[in-house]
């Protein structure tokens, strides 16, 4: 039997999620008529959800469970169950039900018309703070401005991806991943279908301000040139600054002014270029270490359990 829907999603930490998401998937696929499966990926959870899901696949035939060795990041995680999904339309979903199965039922009508990559855009957000709105909203108008690939706005990884699309993408290896930008640079037929995104159901986010950092950086560097141009165009900057204050310090000096006497105004030319060199070996190694871990080769995750049809 071909399947024709795979719905993905990373669990980390989500045992009190787990069976609202199953009954609500269950539910939401039933009024498709089309066979399904449910692949659940557990990143390294600490807290039984790897039982819940090991039983939910003794339950239903129709859960795939794949369980990491360690936590190895949603993002990889993510990339695991595009792995290990088989569908002709493949679902990305959250566990923590902020993005609603019953969005899956609009996504598919608009496969089904045609398009290729069906990505969810959030109209609203409840229950996130000033904050969160507020720096969610700087990334991605951030993103849009400066990466290379236009990364529709107010998105996450919550879309449906035709199957040439998922099969383009698993050949992109790379360890350090943005998968909505790499969704958006396969290129393919594209809409966005908004939604309310809710608040979580039980839980704690798994995206604090740090993991956000560190995918904002990912995003960046990894479809973007631009930091690399900031620390050149500093340079020119100072260089030229440097050029320019040379004949108008000497002039002043001949012309018998004090101003430029004493270490202050030195110590401020040494602070200033000090940080602009500093900035700028920071940029360039954040780049040279990404080559460093493609270099070395590593799998992008090891998996203690899953199902051996791949």
């Amino acid at each position: 039997m071909n399947i024709v829907f795979s719905i993905i999603a990373p669990i980390f930490n989500e045992k009190d999620n787990l069976p609202e998401l199953y009954r609500r998937v269950n539910e939401v696929m039933a009024k498709t008529r089309k066979p399904w499966e449910l692949v659940l990926i557990d990143d390294g959870s600490s807290d039984g959800s790897s039982d819940i899901i090991r039983a939910l696949a003794k339950k239903d035939k129709r859960v795939r469970p794949v369980i990491f060795a360690r936590n190895f990041g949603h993002q990889v995680a993510v990339t695991a169950g595009l792995d290990y999904s088989r569908g002709e339309a493949v679902v990305i979903i959250d566990s923590d039900l902020q993005d609603p199965p019953e969005l899956i039922l609009d996504m598919a009508k608009k496969w089904q018309e045609g398009y290729e990559v069906v990505f969810a855009v959030r109209a609203e957000r409840e229950g996130e703070s000033w904050f969160k709105l507020w720096t969610a909203s700087l990334f991605y108008r951030m993103i849009y401005r400066i990466t290379d690939v236009k990364i529709p706005l107010d998105t996450g990884d919550f879309r449906l991806m035709d199957r040439k699309v998922v099969d383009v993408m698993n050949q992109m290896r790379e360890r350090h991943r943005f998968l909505r930008g790499m969704s958006a640079w396969v290129g393919f037929k594209q809409i966005g279908v908004e939604y309310k995104r809710a608040a979580r159901t039980a839980g704690e986010t798994k995206y604090p301000f740090r993991k956000m950092l560190r995918l904002a950086i990912n995003a960046v560097t990894g479809f973007s040139y631009f930091p690399l141009q900031v620390a050149t165009f500093f340079g020119f900057a100072s260089a030229g600054l440097a050029i320019i204050a040379i004949p108008v310090v000497a002039i002043l000096r001949l012309a018998g002014t004090h101003f430029f006497e004493g270490q202050t105004t030195t110590l401020i030319f040494v602070l200033f270029l000090g940080g602009v060199q500093l900035i700028s070996l920071g940029i360039l190694g954040e780049y040279i270490g990404r080559l460093y871990d493609e270099a070395k080769g590593r799998p992008l995750y090891i998996v203690r359990e899953a199902p051996e049809d791949k």
